[in-house]
């Protein structure tokens, strides 16, 4: 798969990076999301330290990372919930 050499900025700070073609775009979206975040909270907070902000965004992204992987979780033990109810069903109507 092609890799592209591109640049990202995020706080003011550019990055060199080599990424899969299919995944360019993903990385300038988040790169994009992450100054976004950044601005908001520095707008919000009144906060000028650059380290303080990234960190800030480190964890509010981790924590609903998290958020989701548990509502992913609950959605796919209730998803086999179900599918056992509906084999258990199937089974006793063919009895």
């Amino acid at each position: 798969m092609e890799e592209l050499s591109i640049r990202i900025k995020i706080a003011d700070r550019e990055y060199p990076m080599k990424v899969k073609a299919n995944d360019e775009e993903k990385v300038r979206v988040a790169s994009r999301l992450i100054n976004e975040k950044l601005k908001s909270y520095r707008d919000q907070f009144g906060i000028d330290d650059k380290q303080d902000l990234l960190a800030m965004v480190a964890f509010d992204s981790l924590v609903e990372k998290m958020s989701t992987e548990q509502n992913h979780q609950e959605i796919d033990q209730t998803v086999f919930d179900k599918v056992s109810q509906l084999n258990q069903l199937v089974s006793q109507s063919i009895l």
